[in-house]
């Protein structure tokens, strides 16, 4: 069977603690980076997450990965409209630590951990667990993924001549996979 639907079967069985609640489906009312929302944006992260877990030769807590990465962007506004008196990329992953803590009691210190360290190197201190590195580096993948999605549905496809339209769909997962990889190997101090 092939690792994505593995992954796919897998993260149904691991996600189901957290969908159960209903409480994830308010982020489908928040918008995040082009056209996705929240929801989208925090399902894509689990799932890559997951995806590079079970690719790796390492040991993981894939349950707590899984829940982990669907609650890092548990923030609940839209930053797009309502700002934040701080900077959102500084401070939004406390807010969706402290409403994670309040709508889920059993969140453990490595799920906070990676909801709280997801946006290193933004905030300087790194994680502390590799699943939560492993969300980390998923977040700015998929993250300038749907960026450069956005901006490639922006131009139009009728922008691009046509032996390059199949190059204007792999651009945006290039790039992301180069400035994650990038950002996974500058020399941190």
């Amino acid at each position: 069977m092939k690792l994505r639907i593995k992954r796919d079967i897998l993260f149904d069985q691991l996600s189901a603690s957290v969908f159960d609640t209903g409480l994830l489906e308010q982020l489908r009312s928040f918008k995040q980076h082009g056209s996705s929302t929240c929801f989208d944006h925090s399902v894509a992260v689990a799932k890559a997450s997951l995806y590079m877990a079970m690719a790796l030769p390492f040991r993981f807590h894939q349950e707590q990965l899984v829940r982990g990465a669907l609650l890092h962007d548990y923030f609940l506004y839209d930053w797009h409209v309502n700002r934040p008196e701080k900077l959102h990329g500084f401070s939004h992953p406390f807010a969706a630590l402290e409403n994670a803590k309040r709508d889920f009691s059993d969140i453990t210190p490595l799920e906070e951990n990676i909801i709280k360290r997801h946006m290193f190197p933004l905030t300087p201190v790194p994680p502390r667990y590799r699943e939560s590195l492993l969300v980390s580096l998923a977040d700015k993948y998929c993250a300038t993924k749907e960026v450069f999605v956005a901006i490639r549905n922006k131009i139009g496809a009728t922008s691009f001549p046509r032996y390059s339209r199949a190059f204007a769909r792999v651009l945006p997962h290039t790039l992301a996979y180069l400035f994650a990889m990038t950002i996974a190997f500058l020399p941190w101090t």
